[in-house]
């Protein structure tokens, strides 16, 4: 048996839209883009989506908006409180751009960030928080929404890892300022690659609109809040550069694939959801095994695994067994993030100790999710667990005995 990190979600729907696009002849951003921005927004609940090439790519075009609005822009030297654990391009566009990161711990049953410290991190350049959902599972949204209201902050919800999440009946995604989401191959849709941003604020969305396409006004209507003089010539008009930005643009491609995707993701969450039900009765109370506990309701993006520290397994030990099983695994997310050599380019604080991060780091890994019944795999993997930790538990016992 192989039991991968990920597998494809696709069927001939996807292929079929594809070859309708190469037909056509257009395959740059255009109307398949348009559509799929339309039916994401309308299946999220926001006013506007603007598509881009990868998550990654969402948050650099979020952060990038935010140091132009006409109000309360962004400037370098601005504090954002952020999560120990995330993946790196969570952080990077916060370095690229001049901000410093205060980095809080997270739980341990969530891996979500510790929000009980988010008063010990405010400070008077406190600008912005970036609340992370990890893995599918919400984080404390509701509480980072009320804290920033509280405080004037910018809420940017980095729910890359998250679609189809939801915490008290809203959407992840959705708690923010904005909001960023994924669709490369091993997420919760896949149009390859690709990346969405939402928000119900126009003039953001059209700031990320010019940012993602050159910095040109191209894209923006007649009425944009961005309050642009009319140039007067066509010529102009037709390549003026309002201000800095990327050709982080999608194709077209991506956009027609998305569409389908959209029809198929009630039922892939189902899935995942059964799947994880299954999990969770396979592997909860076993106090070796330290799960992700669900807070709200979980899109269920992987199974997350931490060798409870206590009781001295060996991980690698444990991972040895899952490689001759063919059982795929990786770190959570990015692990702790400190723990990287790119943090050496940061300006950056931590407040208090970042325990549990550590721990994540140090003993924890997950194997895949997918949108298909992984009922025998996930049984498969039970058995290769529980033999591993029993046998590391041994060895362990008898090592500490001998000392």
């Amino acid at each position: 048996m192989s039991y991968d990190l990920a597998s494809t979600s696709w069927g001939p729907e996807e292929v079929q839209a594809i070859e309708r696009v190469l037909r056509g002849g257009r395959l740059t951003m255009g109307e398949n883009v348009r559509a799929f921005e339309e039916a994401f927004a309308s299946t999220f609940g926001v006013k506007h989506a603007v598509m881009v090439n990868s998550g990654s790519s969402a948050n650099l075009v979020g952060v990038a908006a935010l140091f132009h609005t006409r109000e309360r822009p962004l400037q370098r030297g601005d504090e954002v409180i952020v999560p120990a654990i995330s993946w790196a391009t969570t952080f990077h566009p916060l370095q690229q751009y001049g901000l410093k990161l205060r980095f809080l711990d997270v739980e341990l049953d969530t891996l979500n960030m510790d929000v009980s410290q988010l008063s010990a991190a405010l400070t008077p350049r406190t600008r912005m928080v970036m609340g992370v959902s990890i893995l599918g599972n919400p984080a404390a949204l509701d509480v980072i929404r009320r804290f920033c209201d509280a405080h004037g902050l910018y809420f940017f919800e980095d729910n890359c890892e998250s679609l189809g999440a939801s915490l008290k009946g809203k959407a992840c995604g959705t708690f923010g300022d904005l909001g960023t989401f994924s669709t490369f191959y091993s997420h919760h849709i896949s149009t390859m690659e690709g990346g969405v941003l939402v928000t119900d604020n126009t003039e953001i969305a059209h700031l990320a609109r010019a940012v993602r396409n050159h910095g040109w006004a191209r894209d923006l209507p007649p009425d944009s809040p961005l309050d642009l003089p009319p140039a007067g010539d066509p010529f102009f008009e037709a390549y003026r550069f309002i201000m800095p930005g990327y050709n982080v643009r999608p194709l077209e491609i991506c956009g027609a694939v998305g569409l389908e995707q959209l029809k198929k993701l009630s039922g892939m969450l189902e899935t995942r959801r059964a799947n994880a039900a299954h999990f969770v009765r396979l592997f909860g109370g076993d106090e070796r095994f330290i799960l992700q506990r669900e807070n709200g309701r979980s899109s269920w993006f992987s199974f997350t695994i931490i060798l409870n520290p206590r009781l001295a397994i060996d991980r690698a030990q444990v991972m040895d067994a899952m490689r001759k099983a063919a059982i795929g695994f990786r770190m959570i997310t990015g692990g702790c993030f400190l723990r990287h050599e790119a943090a050496k380019f940061f300006d950056y604080a931590t407040v208090g100790e970042i325990v549990n991060a550590n721990i994540a780091h140090d003993h924890g890994f997950f194997v895949g999710n997918h949108p298909r019944d992984l009922t025998r795999e996930i049984t498969e993997l039970r058995g290769v667990l529980d033999a591993a930790a029993q046998t590391s538990s041994r060895a362990g016992a008898r090592a500490r005995s001998l000392n």
